[in-house]
């Protein structure tokens, strides 16, 4: 007689849910708080749809800088088990080693997420040897369709520049800001002014005017941007570097993220779009757990924007992962029902752990697993029924 058995293994991993299934129910609990007793119930949260069938017209590829594992459960806690992170029916890792180095910093990492390529640390857009590489919003863009990127730093910071430019060396601000006022990118949002007028470099050369002569509008308020009826806008928040969102700080990556969709959203094409929650990492640099908290409650309301707008398009991809783990976080305890959690860190600089990688929409289900940062960008040019190019 035949045996058959059954194996069952248990880690403490995120769950990773079985490919093609559409309604399905999150495998982790939310909490909901008894009207009558004050206690808190548990009870399962509905994921979001997943279209079937479809090619991605639009992709959204989000950055959380310096956001490993700790820090989106710790952000899942407090948000008191109603995290945007659990609407994303498939989840994986990123492995983010650069190509010199066991622990990358955001100019390799970003690249690797953006171009499909490993490279050194410092490094953005080009190879070790410095050969220049396409990121997939500048394929987009040569393909006709929108791009943009909102971030909540300087418009020149190794993540965002990852997306346009081409330099050894992510401090190399000048020629970072020469790279993006010719990218031709629809939509550019987040700080660093200061870069561009032309008293401020070393060159004297205005990218300013190299944006007007090619059709931005540059906006410098919130307010500003928000009134305005341009197709290819520039904002510039600050001169240099937003403060942190405890004190005040404008609602800059939601507001910032919705008028980038409602103007990338005009292309018959589609589009793609990148999106930093930047100053994630800047908390964890700091040690700071309430300044870290605070930028991923802000980073929770841009996902449900992206999100809502995803379900109901049904032709987005949506992939959230980061370019690196930041202070080495470790969560000793805390209190679930009142949405706490006691933090320590172990370093102010970057790990080398793997990240998380949660998807949505068309394709979604090839990054479930472990992965490699330069998988993350053809799987995005599969899904959108494009042919990888990269060796």
């Amino acid at each position: 007689m035949k045996k058959h058995f059954i194996i069952i293994a248990l880690a403490s991993v995120m769950a990773l849910p079985a490919w093609g299934q559409r309604n399905i129910q999150a495998s982790t609990d939310t909490f909901e708080e008894s009207a009558t007793t004050g206690q808190w119930l548990e009870t399962p949260g509905t994921q979001a749809a997943m279209p079937t069938g479809k090619k991605a017209k639009n992709v959204i590829v989000i950055i959380g800088d310096g956001m490993g594992t700790a820090q989106v459960y710790a952000s899942v806690v407090a948000q008191r088990g109603l995290s945007n992170f659990l609407r994303f029916p498939f989840s994986g890792f990123s492995r983010t080693y650069s190509n010199n180095k066991y622990t990358t910093d955001s100019g390799a990492g970003g690249t690797a997420i953006v171009t499909g390529h490993k490279t050194d640390n410092k490094h953005i857009g080009v190879l070790a040897d410095g050969t220049p590489v396409k990121s997939i919003l500048s394929m987009a863009h040569e393909w006709g369709l929108s791009t943009g990127f909102v971030v909540t730093s300087s418009v020149l910071d190794a993540t965002p520049a990852s997306t346009y430019a081409h330099v050894p060396n992510r401090k190399m601000y000048d020629t970072i800001s020469l790279h993006m006022s010719q990218c031709g990118f629809d939509v550019m949002i987040g700080g660093g002014l200061s870069n561009f007028r032309p008293e401020n470099r070393k060159d004297g050369l205005n990218p300013l005017d190299t944006l007007l002569k090619n059709g931005y509008e540059i906006t410098y308020s919130l307010e500003e941007m928000k009134k305005s009826k341009s197709n290819k806008l520039v904002t510039f928040f600050c001169e240099n570097y937003y403060g942190p969102v405890a004190p005040g700080r404008d609602p800059v990556l939601v507001e910032g993220t919705k008028k980038a969709l409602d103007i990338l959203t005009k292309n018959p094409k589609g589009f793609v779009m990148m999106i930093e929650g930047s100053q994630i990492d800047w908390g964890c640099h700091n040690n700071d757990a309430a300044y870290m908290e605070a930028e991923l409650a802000d980073f929770e309301k841009m996902l449900k924007v992206v999100l809502d707008f995803a379900e109901k398009d049904g032709n987005t991809l949506v992939v959230v992962t980061a370019d690196h783990e930041t202070g080495g976080l470790v969560l000793k305890s805390g209190d679930i029902e009142k949405g706490l959690n006691e933090c320590k860190y172990i370093t102010d600089g970057h790990s080398g752990v793997m990240v998380p990688v949660f998807s949505y929409g068309p394709g979604a289900e090839t990054f479930s697993g472990i992965q490699n940062n330069i998988d993350l960008m053809p799987k995005m040019l599969k899904a959108m029924g494009r042919k990888s190019t990269l060796k």
